[in-house]
């Protein structure tokens, strides 16, 4: 027998299944059902519940609501449905040329066959460290919109986040979309990720967002992931270039503190020492990537 075919890749336990058309159903199905899983791109989900971690009596599918689907610009911002597939955003032009940071980020994850499944609303709502799209949105203060039975609300995506698969989210709320504001036209960005293999998640991520007028840092933002127990801006390294002219030492400096204010751990994709050398010369490279795009710009 194949190798492949050993085993029984489909799901045993017996669930319920619903498909609401609003979010306001989507919330009742949550609410009424507190054992209940929201499904949008499935790929941690299903996964989880072929191998029996997790077996949920009820499954509400989020992929019919017209509000979670949708990409637009919005005055000086662009909003992003949760359910939105991550190979749209990708392909998008709209994310492409506003938020082209966001871009890199997305294009880093998985495969391509992940893409085409998996929705930027997933890739947060796991709450990885190693979330590539969620690290995106940290670097650029995205605000990411929450619906439940009390009503909607909103928070920063760097609060968004509590520890290694945790959020704010209450057991009867959904994420419904992200406004991420479109960085101005001398902004220069970076992404880089270093991983085991191309296909791998990150063992180390920066994402960095630079405004300099000339060779003076108007204003950065310094976001890194797979280094702590979420997706981690760096505000006290953000002040420290901020006001500044960019020098080799400036840079230097504050990649040091970087890798001085991160709390990386030991595991199978690197140890802690590594994480913390490693984002070191990331943090010079992204730094310096940044400054030349954003002197190309202008």
């Amino acid at each position: 027998m194949n190798q492949i075919n050993r085993h029984n890749t489909h799901i045993l336990a017996h669930f319920e299944y619903h498909q609401p058309t609003t979010i306001q159903e989507a919330v009742e199905a949550l609410r009424k059902h507190p054992d209940a899983k929201p499904l949008a791109g499935g790929t941690d989900l299903v996964p989880k519940m072929k191998q029996a971690l997790i077996k949920p009596r009820h499954v509400v599918n989020l992929k019919k609501i017209p509000e979670l689907n949708m990409v637009e610009e919005r005055g000086d911002t662009v909003y992003i449905g949760a359910a939105v597939k991550l190979r749209e955003l990708e392909k998008n032009e709209i994310i492409q040329k506003k938020t082209p940071l966001l871009n890199s980020c997305v294009k880093s994850i998985g495969s391509v066959q992940i893409r085409n499944m998996g929705t930027i609303g997933g890739n947060v709502c796991n709450a990885s460290p190693a979330a590539d799209a969620a690290l995106g949105l940290v670097a650029l203060e995205a605000a990411v919109h929450i619906a439940g039975p009390d009503g909607e609300r909103t928070v920063e995506a760097k609060d968004f986040f509590k520890g290694p698969g945790l959020t704010v989210l209450g057991d009867d709320e959904i994420v419904t979309g992200f406004t991420v504001p479109v960085p101005t036209g001398d902004t220069g960005t970076c992404f880089i990720s270093v991983g085991r293999t191309a296909l791998d998640i990150s063992t180390v991520s920066i994402a960095v967002a630079l405004k300099t007028d000339g060779d003076r840092v108007r204003d950065a933002k310094i976001a890194l992931g797979s280094v702590a127990p979420t997706p981690l801006r760096l505000l006290d390294v953000e002040k420290q270039l901020e006001g500044k002219k960019l020098t080799e030492k400036l840079i230097e400096d504050a990649a040091r503190k970087v890798s001085e204010s991160i709390q990386p751990i030991t595991d199978v994709r690197g140890t802690a020492e590594y994480r913390r050398k490693a984002s070191r010369g990331l943090t010079i490279e992204a730094i310096t990537m940044a400054w030349r795009e954003g002197r190309q710009q202008r």
